[in-house]
C-alpha cells in the first residue's frame, strides 16, 4: 500500500496517521504474519482471529488502557482501518469474547508468534558483544490485578526500590554511571541470548 501525505478538503481523516503509517510499514515486512498461527475455535464472520488479535494490538498503540475505549477511539477511524484493508475496526464486545476463547492451548502458538515476532526484529541479535550491552531499567513498583500471573500482596513505601534488593539475578560487581543509566555486562552470545524466550541476563 502506498501513503500519502498531504492536504485533504476534509478537517482529518484520521487521528492516528503515525500508527497508519507505522501499519503500513509492519504490512510492507510481513512483521504480525506469525499471528497468522494462532488458531482460535470461533466463526470467522468479518474479521479472522488473527485479524482481532492485531486490532488489539493496534489498540495498545492508540492509546487505549482497556478495550472499553476501542468503540470510541478506533471505532469511527475508517481511514486507518482500510490501510489494513478492513473497512472498520471490530467492536470490543468482539475483541473481548476473542481473548475469552484463547485456551491453553491457544496460548502457546500466541506466545510462538509474539516470540518470532521480536526475534525477526531484536537489535540484540545484532549487538557487537565486543562491548557493553547498556540497559535502561526502572524497578518501582507499579500495582497490578489480583488475578495478574504470578501477582503478590504488598506495599509501595514512596521509594524507588534499590537494584540490589529486587534484581532476580546478583547485583553487579563493577557499575559504571552514564546519563543516569546503568552500565551493565551481560555474559552471553547473541544466538544464546535469543534462543529463549524469557531469557534472563547474568551480569557480573
Amino acid at each position: 500500500m502506498t501513503i500519502e501525505i498531504g492536504f485533504t478538503d476534509e478537517l482529518t481523516n484520521t487521528q492516528y496517521a503515525p500508527l497508519a503509517a507505522l501499519s503500513a510499514l509492519y504490512q510492507h515486512h510481513h512483521v504480525l504474519d506469525p499471528l497468522e498461527q494462532v488458531r482460535i475455535p470461533m466463526k470467522k464472520r468479518d474479521f479472522s482471529s488473527a485479524d482481532k488479535l492485531i486490532q488489539v494490538f493496534l489498540s495498545i498503540l492508540a492509546g487505549c488502557e482497556t478495550l472499553s475505549e476501542v468503540n470510541s477511539k478506533l471505532k469511527p477511524e475508517l481511514g486507518l482501518a482500510a490501510v489494513w484493508s478492513w473497512e472498520r475496526f471490530a467492536d470490543q464486545s468482539s475483541l473481548s469474547r476473542t481473548l475469552d476463547a484463547l485456551t491453553l492451548k491457544q496460548i502457546d502458538p500466541l506466545r510462538q508468534s509474539s516470540a518470532a515476532i521480536w526475534l525477526a526484529h531484536s537489535q540484540t541479535r545484532s549487538h557487537d558483544w565486543r562491548s557493553f550491552l547498556w540497559l535502561d531499567f526502572d524497578l518501582s513498583g507499579l500495582p497490578c490485578s489480583p488475578l495478574a500471573e504470578e501477582s503478590q500482596k504488598g506495599y509501595f513505601s514512596g521509594k524507588k526500590t534499590p537494584p540490589d534488593a529486587s534484581w532476580p539475578v546478583s547485583a553487579p560487581a563493577n557499575t559504571g554511571k552514564r546519563s543516569g543509566q546503568t552500565c551493565l555486562r551481560v555474559i552471553a552470545t547473541p544466538s544464546s541470548a535469543c534462543s529463549q524466550p524469557f531469557w534472563r541476563p547474568k551480569l557480573l
